[in-house]
């Protein structure tokens, strides 16, 4: 065996902020749900639990909120122990100083305008994953170079394009950047509710980037744990942005080259699923259930990432020239690596086929934006088909199951991370919410 290419580690190191497939200490200032500015009080369930506004609020939100839903079956989980996956900056300080919070708790961050714009219905921003309502629509730049998808990152993004058209925009908060898309469709639902309250209006905008498409598409489909509410019938409109809507398989198509951002060993710190169970690197055969993609060692740390799979290989193939190709897709022991391969996880819960077959009412025109530029800095791109980098564009382009098509672009010189903030996106965005 043979120790990986230090030229592959250190650009490889970025990968996993392409899944998006990416402050200061505030005091809290604890207020009732009745607050003075809710036109109406949130359901009974849902607790506000404390409120962050001027002069303690980082990029160009005007207010964030905590909220604790108390309904039984929200619970703590898991993340990794060396805390790549803990909550940080500012976010510490909102979620109340707990960097690893019970997902029954969220963030509601409200733009300027939230309760003055001249639009009617309100938007609600669903980030993706391993990100944060901050970098995904206020400052792409938060986390520095790359992690915008391209070498110089905007200060702003779609929160302040929409606010300065009369849009009142919020974004949601989630717990675990990772976490399981039906806690946290969960969660939207009862973001959408905190709006409606606020406001007094009927019906909210939905636009979900990434993974945040699963949880957005998963509340108003009804796709839900035992204990959870039905969709409420509150959203007007529903937008996707390089939503998996037929699924992906990147991490198993690219996985020797992914899990090099990964694997500690290797010099890895991405917080990420990997495909394999066991890596060599630097001569070191390994374990590591804690970053695996199914539930494994007594861990289960990124639900939401196989809620995502999809097989792609009869459409686009593998990549045969991959180290390992042939074991990371389909299951086994490689040269390097070892993993029970993407049919597995699938098996192990992904939510595409059940998305698919509950169908989003034909009440809720549904609008899909695709990336065309598979160029996002400091990963392996997705080059087996045409796609955004990380996500196929026949994918993100993927109807099956809508009844309402409102509507399909692709903004052919923006990639995966880009989606958020490239300007023919914000303003296709806008277009179709108008």
């Amino acid at each position: 065996m043979t120790e990986a290419p230090s030229a592959g580690r250190r650009w490889l190191l970025r990968a996993a902020r392409a899944m998006a497939v990416v402050g200061i200490v505030a005091a809290a200032v604890t207020t009732a749900p009745g607050d003075a500015s809710a036109t109406a009080a949130p359901p009974p369930y849902l607790t506000l639990e404390a409120s962050y506004g001027a002069g303690t609020v980082t990029n160009g939100w005007e207010r964030v909120e905590r909220y604790a839903d108390g309904t039984d079956g929200f619970r703590t989980e898991g993340f990794p122990a060396d805390g790549r996956g803990d909550q940080d900056g500012t976010r510490v300080t909102y979620f109340g100083g707990v960097s690893r919070p019970s997902s029954g708790r969220f963030l509601l961050y409200a733009a300027p305008g939230w309760n003055s714009g001249s639009r009617t219905t309100p938007v609600l921003l669903v980030h993706g994953a391993n990100d944060t309502a901050d970098r995904a629509w206020a400052n792409p730049g938060e986390s520095g170079g790359y992690g915008c998808g391209a070498a110089s990152c905007p200060s702003t993004g779609l929160m302040q394009f929409l606010a300065a058209r009369g849009h009142r925009v919020f974004a949601v908060g989630f717990a675990h950047k990772q976490g399981d898309n039906l806690m946290q469709a969960q969660i939207v639902g009862d973001a959408v509710a905190v709006i409606k309250a606020k406001l007094g209006v009927d019906a909210v905008d939905l636009v979900g980037w990434s993974k945040g498409e699963m949880s957005t598409r998963a509340y108003v489909s009804s796709v839900r744990p035992s204990w959870g509410r039905a969709y409420a019938g509150d959203v007007r409109r529903l937008v996707t942005l390089g939503g998996p809507n037929g699924g992906y398989d990147y991490p198993y198509a690219h996985g020797w080259a992914h899990d090099f951002s990964i694997w500690p060993e290797c010099g890895g710190t991405v917080n990420a699923p990997s495909p394999h169970s066991h890596m060599t690197c630097y001569g070191l055969y390994t374990a590591h259930p804690e970053y695996a993609m199914t539930p494994s060692g007594g861990q289960d740390n990124y639900p939401g990432q196989r809620q995502m799979l999809a097989r792609w290989d009869g459409q686009y193939g593998v990549d045969g020239a991959a180290q390992d190709w042939y074991t990371t897709y389909y299951g086994g022991q490689g040269f390097f690596t070892a993993g029970s391969g993407i049919q597995a996880a699938i098996d192990a819960g992904s939510l595409i086929a059940p998305l698919h077959r509950a169908g989003v009412p034909a009440s809720v025109p549904t609008y899909l934006l695709a990336g065309g530029s598979a160029d996002v800095l400091g990963i392996f791109n997705e080059n087996r088909g045409p796609s955004d980098g990380v996500v196929f564009v026949s994918s993100a382009l993927d109807t099956t199951g809508i009844a309402t098509v409102g509507g399909k672009a692709t903004i052919t010189t923006a990639n995966h991370l880009e989606l958020g903030w490239h300007a023919s996106a914000a303003a296709q965005v806008a277009a179709w919410l108008s």
